[in-house]
């Protein structure tokens, strides 16, 4: 009878511990109130995964926590969707210290209206263009003057400002516009190439590249300027390339351009470790898995990958400590409750004999 009450008691410990946790918020492998215990990336927005709790949509972002920051990479395709996926994975927006937008294209910054909604305040880092949708500026001499006509024929009345500026969808946001590669803090830079790809011909784009102990961390929305480019250009910084993490943009490539990028990303640059998601296309996903065989991470929606020296060991030791849900903490309160009504009975029956 004493083992089976240590049993017991040992049984209700769980519940009650696993309770406590859920019922707080807190996932047992990090609360999101501690702080950074180790740089990881987190994929709040994809189209494929294996979470159900979250739901899929055509876009990308995630969270970037490294060096005790804390880094929205951009926002997904629909806000209401981002809202659904941050609230599921208990991530506090409220708490960024900024933004990266990679590129004008919605299925990556069609979110933002919610994370300002939160964070309004929140420093956001974006490509500049000539005419964008995060605000741009000219030079007024851009343009061809004709000083013979009339002042009312004329822009400004032939007196145009020294800089024309052009609105924003955001007009209160706190955005700031890059259009060369910039190191934002110390080991954090952005990469800004512009694609010279049909169809997405002078469309510029950022990248994110982090210093760590082990090589960059590199961090990709679409890759429309080329994941050869963005990876030589990354090389510049520091080239020992530890991982390349979201979208290459290889969703409708031929196999032969799949196969040299995947060859060049392995054995020219030496990758360490690949991640990719989004638009890279499920004929790339098998090519890369292929070439970097237990290098290659599942990232799919709601994965968390540690950017540390294994990532892989490290994300999957994490799949198992992830926050109980609502579901599951009425669960163990259940179960709880059996077990403490059991007790009893079992108790109350061997004091009658």
């Amino acid at each position: 009878m004493y083992w089976q009450i240590v049993r017991m008691a040992w049984l209700l410990a769980i519940c009650w511990i696993a309770t406590g946790q859920a019922n707080a918020g807190i996932d047992i492998a990090q609360s999101s109130n501690d702080p950074i215990k180790a740089p990881r990336l987190t994929v709040l927005y994809d189209a494929f995964g294996r979470d159900p709790l979250l739901e899929k949509d055509w876009g990308y972002a995630a969270l970037v926590e490294i060096n005790g920051k804390r880094i929205l990479f951009d926002t997904g395709n629909d806000p209401t969707v981002l809202e659904r996926n941050v609230k599921a994975k208990g991530v506090d927006l409220s708490r960024l210290d900024f933004v990266v937008i990679s590129h004008r294209h919605s299925d990556h910054m069609g979110g933002l209206s919610y994370v300002l909604s939160v964070n309004p305040d929140v420093k956001i880092y974006a490509p500049k263009e000539a005419f964008g949708v995060f605000g741009s500026s000219l030079p007024s001499s851009f343009y061809r003057k004709a000083p013979a006509l009339a002042p009312e024929q004329r822009y400004y009345d032939g007196a145009p400002p020294t800089t024309m500026r052009f609105g924003t969808a955001w007009p209160k946001a706190n955005i700031q516009l890059v259009d060369d590669t910039l190191e934002i803090i110390p080991g954090i830079s952005l990469i800004s190439l512009v694609s010279d790809k049909p169809g997405t011909l002078e469309l510029r784009e950022l990248s994110l590249a982090i210093e760590t102990s082990e090589g960059l961390a590199l961090i990709v929305g679409c890759s429309h300027p080329g994941i050869d480019r963005i990876v030589e250009a990354a090389a510049s910084i520091d080239k020992r390339i530890h991982i390349i993490l979201g979208g290459m943009h290889l969703a409708t490539a031929p196999d032969t351009e799949i196969a040299r990028l995947s060859s060049l990303l392995h054995e020219q640059y030496r990758v360490q470790w690949v991640a990719p998601g989004h638009c890279t296309g499920e004929p790339a996903f098998a090519a890369l898995s292929s070439s970097f065989g237990s290098r290659y991470l599942y990232a799919g929606l709601g994965s968390v990958i540690d950017l540390g020296a294994n990532p892989r060991r490290a994300s999957m030791d994490r799949l198992e400590r992830q926050a109980m849900d609502s579901q599951d903490v009425g669960a163990y309160r259940k179960i709880r409750r059996d077990m403490l009504i059991n007790f009893g009975s079992r108790a109350r029956n061997r004091t009658s004999q």
